[in-house]
Parts: C-alpha cells; structure tokens; sequence
C-alpha cells in the first residue's frame, strides 16, 4: 500500500490525497508505519544547505510485525542503520550525516530477511502466513516499507540526472503500459457499473 500524508490544516479529501501523493509526501508498507525527516522537514520536501556540512536525520517504524532493521539509505547506499536479530516492534534511527554535494535520502525497513530472495517466493492465495521469522503479505513478500525521498541541495537548487536510471525508468513505464493495453483484464463498455 502507498499512504500519503495530508497536512493537518487540509481536509482530508480525493484532491488533497493527489496533491500529497504529487509533493511525493509517501512512503509504502507491507505493514509498517514510518516517520522520517531530514533537518525537521518531512518526506518529499527539499532541504537547502548552503555548501558542504551535516544534515540530521530522524526515522521511525513502528509495526504489529516484529523488524529486524531500519536504514538510511542515501543516493542508493545505505548509510546508517539499526537491526534488531529477535525483532522488534519499534526502530528509531536519529543521526548527523554528511553531506559533500546534492543528494537523497530515504529510509526503509524490514522484518527478518526483508531483502533476500527467500523473502519473496513466489504469488500467495491471499492468507497472510508466518514461516519460521518471516511475516508475509497475501502475496508472501516479507514485512518491509519504503519512504519516498527527501531532497538535499547543496549549495545550489537540487539537481541529479543519471542517464541509466532514466532507461530503467523509462521501461518500467513501458513494461506497465504494456501489461495494461495487452495483458490486464478489460471489461467492455457497458459491462460495468
């Protein structure tokens, strides 16, 4: 599921959801709830800092499934974390890190084994089911969530632009509007109320 988080002071409305799920103010979970801000600013915001220095990052997770780990990750690595082996119910993570250019952070978590392949065997019949640690959704992928970025401009407004992830991308898109025209199940016009 992807949540979107409305601000306090707006209705909570179809528009105002959009408009939270366009300023990238998301996370998604297969469980977990997460809070996470960089230097006081939530999820999708651009935090500005002036050149080179130190930003603080705050993540939280809490779930009814036990965790195992919360990371930070940043501009795809992971650069700080907390693991649990017994699992826990709550993670928190709140750390100085530096920052030498643009950049984004993000952070994730996950129950026992989130990451490998083991943890996603495979379309389940809709139960959810334990196997020894593993927690798994009603398509058996382990407990995990997944925020959406926050942006830090260093020095200058925020820019990065890598030509392979933009393919990548690129295909994705295309991959689903394939399924969707070829593959997805269509009801005729009329057939539906």
């Amino acid at each position: 599921r992807t949540y979107a988080h409305i601000p306090d002071d707006q209705e909570f409305n179809y528009d105002n959801w959009c408009a939270a799920v366009v300023a990238g103010r998301t996370f998604l979970s297969g469980g977990p709830m997460v809070q996470f801000s960089v230097d006081g600013q939530p999820i999708g915001s651009t935090v500005r800092i002036s050149g080179p220095g130190t930003v603080e990052v705050h993540a939280s997770v809490e779930s009814i499934f036990p965790l195992h780990r919360l990371e930070i990750v940043q501009a795809g690595r992971v650069v700080a974390s907390v693991q649990s082996d017994k699992g826990e119910r709550k993670l928190e993570i709140r750390e100085q890190l530096q920052v030498d250019g643009h950049t984004w952070l993000a952070a994730r978590c996950g129950g026992s084994g989130y990451l490998a392949p083991e943890a996603f065997p495979g379309w389940g019949d809709g139960t959810e089911l334990q196997i020894g640690d593993y927690f798994y959704n009603n398509w058996r992928r382990g407990t995990y969530a997944h925020t959406s970025p926050i942006y830090v401009a260093c020095k200058d407004d925020w820019w990065m632009f890598d030509v392979d992830t933009a393919r990548l991308m690129l295909k994705l898109v295309e991959g689903g509007m394939a399924y969707i025209r070829e593959t997805s199940v269509q009801h005729l016009p009329g057939t539906t109320t």
